[in-house]
């Protein structure tokens, strides 16, 4: 099956999850799978959340970011990076940067 995301309605999520700015989301969901491509301009993030009953891989297309996690602790990521964060655990994604942070993301439903 053939995603085009840039034929999927955009959607502008303020301070999502208590996170900073905007967060720019085009996605397609099942019921048990979440993919999506999101952008967070310079300034913007993602708030700290847990995956309760899910997973997240998250591959950077451009830009760079910074992943804290809430064991404690930071990745920074840039295009190429993939981050994986299990169910059960914590993280945030913060753009830093000067420049958009586009990523491409995929939460799996578990059980």
């Amino acid at each position: 099956m053939k995603i085009q995301f840039e034929q999927t309605e955009e959607k502008v999520l303020s301070a999502f999850k208590g996170g900073k700015k905007e967060f720019h989301l085009r996605a397609y969901e099942d019921g048990e799978n979440r993919i999506m491509k999101g952008r967070l301009e310079p300034g913007a993030s993602i708030g700290m959340h847990t995956h309760e009953g899910n997973s997240e891989i998250i591959y950077i297309l451009a830009g760079q970011g910074t992943m804290y996690l809430a064991a404690g602790g930071k990745e920074l990521l840039e295009p190429g990076d993939c981050h994986y964060c299990p169910m059960g655990q914590g993280h945030s994604l913060c753009n830093e940067g000067d420049e958009d942070l586009v990523f491409f993301a995929v939460v799996p439903r578990h059980g």
